[in-house]
């Protein structure tokens, strides 16, 4: 994977922030505990003043720490928070809290990526209440940085470190082999040991099912999409959500505008206007904030979003959008950690842990499309579908996977959902970027 989740600009997150205030996105806590840029000085911290868990244990699947089961269609919010043991009750205390820190590549306003994860951090502040610190430094950028800011925590004493971007892996992997004691995870990442572990979800079931929606909603076939890099993680997103537009409309086509960058309302503007200049009706986005959407909604489209729910920026436009649910895995994870249980893993959840959730349909998504989407969702929770399961075309007419053939997740060997570098029939660009 050659992108990375960029840092973005003060100017563009300072729009954001503007934005993200009008639907109640915040990125401060409810204590006097508080994150920093990391650009300027170190995060000062203090433990959450909320209400302590006292929930049963939650059942753990055999291949990770954290993925815990959790009942088709129950509701997120629900899902139980594990309990500590007598031991682990007894070591961490709020004279003495388990420290948690998080590292964001964005701000914790951008009212889509980081804000899901810092929506997580909080749920973790609730189910533990003063037994738990956390912390948090946004803005991060890869590279050297990253490797800093990781020390800066662990001399704060944390004992468990998240990171939220692809690109802090390198520095992950090193702080990892440094720093033994301290336990590590990277979302969206690939390499293990003993004390560092891999977690996401299947984004792409929820892009699916999305792309279903707005294959529906166009009148002329065209949609277009505003896509981050050209990596495999957004390569499968807009592969998933071009193959569920055309399950609704075998003649749509998605047209990609790549912008380069997770983060910079600008370019989105500019990425976004383009495709409408160029005739479609729909748009998409993988981006990180809900710029694309308000340029849907000036011009009278329809938008599916992504990574949290903006319907908020653009009621008029809103189809869908797929979203990720980080609180109940951070909790489990920061419980295993506190009660000693904590073992290295590759997480990759989805519908049916309630991992990856589909946001609320617009207003404007008919009964028969919900009905459809609803009934392909329920398809992939019972394990009968998958998006990437053959034949699936090329974009250049050839075969990219067989029929009866599903691409695994992840393998070192062959490809996979991680390793694709190729789009599908009906997608218009270049899968190189």
């Amino acid at each position: 994977m050659s992108g990375t989740r960029t840092t973005r600009s003060v100017m563009a997150i300072a729009v954001i922030a503007a934005l993200a205030a009008g639907c109640g996105s915040t990125g401060t806590t409810t204590a006097p505990s508080t994150g920093t840029t990391a650009s300027v000085a170190p995060a000062s911290v203090a433990p959450a003043s909320v209400a302590p868990a006292s929930v049963a244990p939650a059942s753990v699947a055999p291949a990770s720490s954290a993925a815990a089961s959790v009942a088709p269609g129950a509701s997120a919010a629900a899902a139980a928070v594990p309990s500590l043991t007598p031991d682990a009750a007894a070591k961490w205390t709020t004279s003495h809290p388990f420290k948690a820190a998080f590292i964001y590549v964005g701000a914790a306003s951008d009212a889509g990526w980081t804000h899901a994860h810092d929506v997580g951090r909080l749920a973790v502040q609730t189910a533990f209440g003063g037994r738990v610190e956390t912390m948090f430094k946004e803005n991060v950028p890869e590279g050297p940085q990253c490797a800093q800011v990781i020390t800066q925590l662990v001399n704060q004493g944390a004992n468990i470190i998240f990171g939220t971007s692809f690109g802090f892996q390198p520095s992950f992997v090193a702080a990892a082999q440094k720093y033994p004691n301290v336990l590590f995870e990277m979302a969206t990442g690939t390499e293990q040991s003993a004390n560092l572990a891999e977690y996401y979800g299947a984004g792409e079931n929820g892009d699916y099912l999305s792309g279903m929606a707005a294959g529906a909603a166009t009148k002329n076939g065209k949609i277009g999409f505003v896509a981050p890099f050209a990596i495999p993680e957004v390569i499968r997103e807009i592969d998933a959500y071009t193959m569920g537009a055309r399950s609704m409309n075998p003649n749509a086509t998605v047209q990609v505008v790549w912008t380069n960058t997770w983060f910079d309302p600008a370019k989105e503007r500019q990425a976004a206007e383009s495709l409408v200049a160029k005739g479609v009706d729909v748009l998409g986005d993988g981006q990180d904030s809900p710029t694309t959407g308000q340029v849907a909604a000036a011009a009278g489209l329809k938008w599916t979003g992504y990574d949290s729910n903006q319907e908020s920026f653009a009621p008029n436009a809103w189809l869908t959008a797929t979203t990720y649910n980080w609180g109940p895995y951070y909790t489990r994870e920061v419980a295993a950690a506190m009660n000693g249980t904590w073992k290295t893993h590759f997480y990759y959840g989805g519908f049916n842990d309630d991992f990856v959730v589909m946001a609320p349909f617009g207003q404007s998504v008919s009964q028969a499309t919900q009905q459809a989407i609803l009934a392909k969702e329920a398809a992939m929770k019972a394990g009968t579908f998958d998006p990437f399961t053959g034949p699936i075309t090329k974009q250049d007419g050839s075969i990219g996977v067989p029929a009866g053939t599903t691409l695994p997740v992840y393998t070192t060997t062959g490809l996979s959902k991680y390793s694709i570098d190729w789009f599908v029939q009906g997608v218009i660009g270049s899968a190189k970027g």
